[in-house]
């Protein structure tokens, strides 16, 4: 067992220095930040100033030592545009996508588990067919389509017709979660749902169901004991990488909704090619699901031993 986990947590740090090296090599072949921050009058020793404030006169290896020496110690430097620490920025956005995520996460698995419970119970009923059809739209729907939807139907005509309204932008109070919320959480719901059903199906046909319905034990001891607490394995691995993704910020929805989260932030920093806060950004989000992939797998091989070998 030791042997397995420091194998992953040897992965998760190999994976964590090809994701940085990945990120800053790809951010200085995008182009100068120096002719985006200057105007364009700008003369050319003022351009050599900024770069030797910036360290951007130094050669590429020697920029890379430093980046990596730094990230190490979560020091990614100073934005650009803001002049505040990149890491300070992060840190004062970081609550607001936990917020969120977790609300949406909870909301997922509050309803998926259940209604894919419920669905393998009835296969091929009405029912079934019907929650098939609420996970398939869950999947198929572009966030930033049912987004927008959710905004005319709840907050928008709403308004207009003098009836009480969601808030569609900003943050601050309970009500304005509950549009990114649903957003978020559907799609979430939607694998929940169809991982459930097929893992409950899976499991309702196995050997030790059927020998403990022979036994005479009640059939909702069989379902929700026996049954779910098995079929919930593979959701396990679902759950912690969802989390991991809704923690990295979703871009779409952060923008849409106007929530100051981590994913709007590494949208601003890539507009004004503020270079240490998309690093900030993406490194932190490769840390949330590197170290969420490698949670759930020791998890995995607690709960089946199986996986150890």
């Amino acid at each position: 067992m030791y042997r397995y986990i420091f194998n992953r947590v040897l992965q998760a740090i190999m994976a964590l220095w090809l994701l940085g090296t990945a990120v800053f090599f790809i951010l200085n072949v995008t182009g100068d930040p120096v002719s985006f921050l200057l105007p364009p009058d700008a003369t050319a020793f003022e351009e050599e100033l900024l770069k030797q404030q910036l360290g951007l006169d130094r050669p590429l290896y020697v920029q890379y030592a430093k980046f990596l020496g730094n990230a190490l110690t979560g020091d990614f430097g100073r934005s650009t545009t803001r002049k505040t620490p990149a890491m300070d920025l992060l840190l004062e956005r970081f609550p607001n996508t936990v917020k969120l995520a977790v609300s949406s996460i909870l909301v997922s698995f509050a309803l998926g588990i259940p209604l894919g419970v419920t669905a393998a119970l009835k296969r091929n009923s009405a029912w079934d067919g019907f929650v098939k059809v609420i996970a398939l739209f869950g999947q198929a729907a572009p966030s930033f389509w049912l987004a927008i939807l959710l905004i005319i139907l709840l907050a928008a005509l709403p308004a207009e017709n003098g009836l009480p309204s969601l808030p569609a932008f900003g943050s601050g109070s309970l009500a304005h979660f509950v549009l990114p919320t649903i957003v978020l959480a559907w799609s979430v719901m939607a694998g929940v749902v169809r991982l459930t059903r097929s893992s409950m199906l899976e499991v309702l046909d196995s050997e030790y169901v059927k020998f403990a319905r022979v036994k005479g034990l009640r059939e909702q001891l069989v379902i929700w004991k026996h049954a779910c607490k098995n079929a919930v394995i593979p959701v396990l691995t679902f759950w912690g990488l969802a989390l991991a993704g809704l923690l990295n910020g979703t871009v779409v929805v952060e923008v849409v909704f106007a929530w100051p989260g981590i994913g709007r932030m590494l949208l601003e920093g890539v507009a004004q090619r503020d270079f240490p806060v998309v690093q900030a950004a993406i490194l932190a989000s490769g840390v949330f699901y590197i170290a969420m992939s490698l949670v759930v797998d020791i998890l995995y091989a607690y709960v089946d031993p199986r996986i150890r070998l």
